[in-house]
């Protein structure tokens, strides 16, 4: 679409305004923004129709034009439109993936490690190399951080150990304890000669003042918003965020997983309490293919590169097994690249599929992999927060119950505070762990970035936290879920109509 096209919502709502205003004053308010909303209406339906979105999305927005017109409308202008997605992000995508095979290579090396396993794990493992762009390192270390304190002190210690240059990006930046301690760290870094760059979402670090940049920025430090939105309504990338946490220092040390950069992560908000959370440290040589996402994506807001060695030369790890694997995921990929690995880490499946996420809106694909897999025998697990952040997702989440618990899924409601834990652990040797959620939002909207670990030490370590976190869990069951009251029911559902547009 031409951005004429845009044009011609904006005006359409300008002469809805206009309407509004002359013709309170005439008397006849109710017919001509009727008439207006609905000619927007149409033009918005047909906009979405050509867009060729999957059924089940395209259905839903028209549903939600038809019951709620007003609220539809302005919805769909702030989430709904993607009709310059693929304009947008396809330069980055073509760039990212030539830069990924130039600096990574063809890395045969991994081939007679992946060919030792099972002929299922060996199809998984080749997908993620194939829509991934990137190799699965089996010369590095990871250590599993369980929680805020185990993961700040670990990212703290790293950071001051830091000589040459310190790399972060992030979703959600606070100005609150932790947040000025690390702003106050990076600053000393900054001043001792050490480059520091930092790229924080614009939209996820929304209330973050001014005078926080500014201090870093006149310290030396380079801070740069990714995907800045000056008119919300009117721009594409308020629905487009990068939802990676990733910090690389010296390119020998990563960081990635579920934690931003604020208190509630430590468990100080009072409202959530304990904060239940996980975090992967990196060593070695897949602290590269961080590095690289971190600088494919500085480059897309600054235009600005730095492949060269003294930023690639992460030194590898000489491990007798296990293989490491860093996957970025985003608009920018036509392959839906998490959500297709995680399917099929669902589908090769032979004994267990262990799931936590604390936002869980799974598209029809993921959702049926997961009652194919139970139905077959499969130990099916799904541990989910038992109390919400985020109203509409928590209500529309659990609509998915009672047909995964009639399959055979074993849901666990996590009741000691918050969780919010991104993890896949696949016959207790394959795991996930990152910043995708298990929702529509992550597989389609969101830049993600998720490590995959291939029988390592630390897929041994989610499994122990994960059978611990089941302890302080309660297990829903199906004859007790159904008799919940009617209208929290109708609520749930209602929420669900939402799922596609979550």
């Amino acid at each position: 679409m031409k951005n004429t096209v845009r044009l011609g919502i904006f005006l359409c709502g300008l002469f809805a305004v206009w309407y509004f205003l002359h013709d309170y004053i005439a008397g006849n308010f109710v017919s001509y923004f009727s008439l207006v909303l609905t000619l927007s209406l149409i033009i918005i339906g047909f906009m979405i129709f050509l867009e060729n979105r999957q059924p089940t999305h395209t259905l839903t927005w028209l549903v939600v034009f038809g019951a709620f017109p007003l609220l539809g409308f302005i919805f769909y202008l702030l989430f709904g439109r993607n009709y310059k997605k693929e304009k947008m992000f396809r330069k980055k995508f073509f760039l990212d993936k030539q830069t990924f095979l130039k600096v990574q290579g063809e890395r045969d090396v991994s081939q007679e490690r992946i060919s030792h396993m099972g002929e299922n794990r060996q199809k998984m493992m080749r997908l993620a190399q194939k829509i991934g762009n990137s190799p699965i390192s089996f010369s590095s270390a990871t250590e599993v951080l369980t929680n805020g304190d185990e993961t700040f002190t670990a990212i703290l210690n790293e950071l001051k150990k830091a000589n040459h240059h310190i790399h972060m990006e992030y979703y959600i930046v606070r100005n609150d304890e932790i947040g000025k301690e690390i702003k106050n760290l990076l600053i000393a870094k900054s001043k001792s000669g050490v480059k520091v760059r930092f790229l924080y979402d614009a939209v996820g670090s929304w209330t973050l003042p001014k005078s926080y940049i500014k201090d870093l920025r006149n310290a030396g430090v380079e801070a740069v918003a990714f995907g800045p939105v000056k008119v919300p309504f009117l721009n594409n990338k308020f629905n487009f965020r990068n939802h990676r946490k990733i910090i690389v220092v010296d390119g020998s040390v990563g960081f990635v997983g579920g934690l931003n950069i604020g208190d509630e992560y430590l468990g100080r908000d009072k409202h959530f309490g304990f904060w239940r959370d996980t975090h992967l440290m990196v060593k070695g040589e897949a602290v590269r293919s961080l590095q690289l996402i971190f600088l494919q994506d500085w480059y897309y807001m600054t235009n600005h590169s730095f492949l060269t060695d003294e930023y690639l030369s992460a030194l590898p790890i000489q491990h007798r097994h296990g293989g490491v694997q860093m996957i970025a995921g985003g608009p920018d990929n036509e392959w839906s690249v998490i959500k297709n690995i995680f399917f099929s880490m669902i589908a090769s499946a032979e004994e267990s599929v262990w799931i936590a996420s604390p936002y869980f809106i799974p598209d029809e694909d993921i959702f049926q992999a997961l009652k194919v897999a139970a139905l077959s025998g499969i130990d099916v697990r799904l541990l989910v927060p038992q109390n919400p952040d985020k109203w509409i997702v928590y209500h529309a989440s659990r609509s998915y119950f009672p047909d995964l618990l009639e399959a055979g899924v074993r849901v666990f409601a996590y009741k000691e505070g918050f969780m919010h834990s991104k993890i896949i652990i696949v016959d207790k040797e394959f795991a996930s762990i990152g910043t995708s959620n298990m929702d529509m939002r992550s597989f389609h909207l969101n830049f993600e970035v998720n490590a995959f670990l291939y029988k390592t030490g630390s897929s041994k370590k989610l499994v122990q936290d994960f059978i611990q976190d089941l302890t302080r869990s309660r297990e829903l069951h199906l004859d007790t879920f159904n008799k919940r009251h009617i209208g929290l029911r109708i609520l749930e559902s209602t929420c669900r109509l939402l799922s596609p547009l979550l």
